[in-house]
């Protein structure tokens, strides 16, 4: 099981004392959690793209460059790759230069986006967002796989003789994974291409995902990319920590009465029932991470948001301390749990090229 963090990168004013960061201050700070990430052993760090006020990683290509020079073991991905907006011809050379020089250790989640202006901004329309993520995807794993691509397509201008570059590291594409809270859509394509499916999992109940989950390990099977408890699967999540669950509970309230998104709805007390936001001690958050099985199956990658609503960097160093402290416990517990033959960690770089290699010597 790997377990990480993702960031969606806001800029947001700290409700406790008033202060907030700089751009140059919270980008700043994403390299330090990834960097501090590592540290405590954790897995995977993750960023989203976002092109709007009040988010910063609008070139996450750009920060995880920086980031892979500054740690040695740490999975880097995105939390959201636009695959409706950005041109497959710069996803495609982006992601394959970013694969070179992580030595094979960074992969990517494509996703629709969520906010609705970004289409114009790219001279796109969001109407076709389903057409484009199924047209760019087809396009962008052909500028992967083959070395020539002729392409004609409704979105974008013909391909005629193109060669992307670079070329993927060892002639392996990045594993991507396709994210999704309400698109069967997409599910499809990650089943069809055998790829990874990710549900946001941080706002709504489980239920919400199940029934894409479940439509993404059908399909998987149906295409003939192994058993359905075999697809691969990933998970958000959200929590606060504390040794003392009262004291998780006093100091994380304000932050999420006043947070960009959920503040001034619903309470904490009803959000963190009705969704997998966990507020409590490292026991409790052990606790309700491993529930997450019995809604949908055993699953490959957790990510956890630690890093928003203006939390200062000293408190979501600490939240990384103990989330380094529990993820031992969690990954025996759910590799305890796991059948034989479901994968435990999604495929890398080594496992892909091992077993390329291995068919190969067998043919």
């Amino acid at each position: 099981m790997q377990i990480g963090i993702f960031s969606v990168g806001d800029v947001t004013t700290d409700p406790t004392d008033g202060t907030t960061p700089t751009e140059h201050e919270r980008i700043k700070a994403m390299v330090t959690i990834a960097e501090h990430a590592e540290a405590v052993g954790l897995d995977v760090f993750a960023t989203g793209e976002h092109h709007n006020p009040p988010f910063v990683p609008s070139s996450p290509t750009t920060l995880l460059g920086h980031i892979v020079a500054r740690t040695e073991t740490l999975t880097l991905s995105t939390s959201t790759t636009l695959i409706t907006t950005n041109d497959p011809v710069k996803i495609a050379e982006d992601y394959a230069m970013l694969q070179h020089l992580a030595d094979g250790r960074v992969d990517l989640m494509l996703g629709r986006g969520n906010t609705a202006p970004v289409y114009p901004w790219f001279g796109k329309n969001i109407g076709d967002g389903v057409e484009l993520t199924v047209e760019n995807y087809q396009l962008l794993r052909r500028l992967w796989d083959e070395d020539v691509v002729d392409w004609e397509g409704k979105f974008r201008t013909p391909l005629h003789g193109f060669t992307s570059t670079p070329r993927p590291l060892d002639g392996i594409a990045p594993f991507v994974w396709h994210g999704s809270i309400r698109t069967p859509e997409v599910a499809e394509i990650a089943a069809y291409f055998g790829d990874g499916f990710f549900a946001n999992n941080i706002f709504w109940p489980p239920s919400h995902y199940t029934r894409l989950i479940n439509l993404y390990r059908q399909r998987f099977e149906h295409y003939g990319h192994g058993r359905a408890d075999q697809a691969i699967v990933g998970l958000g999540g959200q929590f606060f920590m504390r040794k003392n669950s009262q004291d998780a509970w006093n100091e994380f309230r304000p932050y999420f009465d006043n947070a960009p998104v959920y503040g001034h709805g619903p309470t904490m007390e009803d959000f963190t029932t009705d969704t997998p936001l966990t507020v409590g001690s490292p026991q409790e958050v052990i606790e309700r991470t491993l529930t997450f099985r019995e809604h949908f199956g055993d699953y490959q990658r957790q990510l956890f948001l630690v890093d928003h609503a203006g939390l200062p960097l000293k408190t979501v160093l600490e939240q990384l301390d103990l989330l380094g402290e529990i993820a031992p416990t969690l990954r025996r517990e759910f590799d305890a749990l796991r059948p034989a033959g479901v994968p435990s960690d999604p495929p890398s770089h080594a496992s892909r090229l091992a077993a390329r290699d291995a068919d190969r010597a067998a043919a």
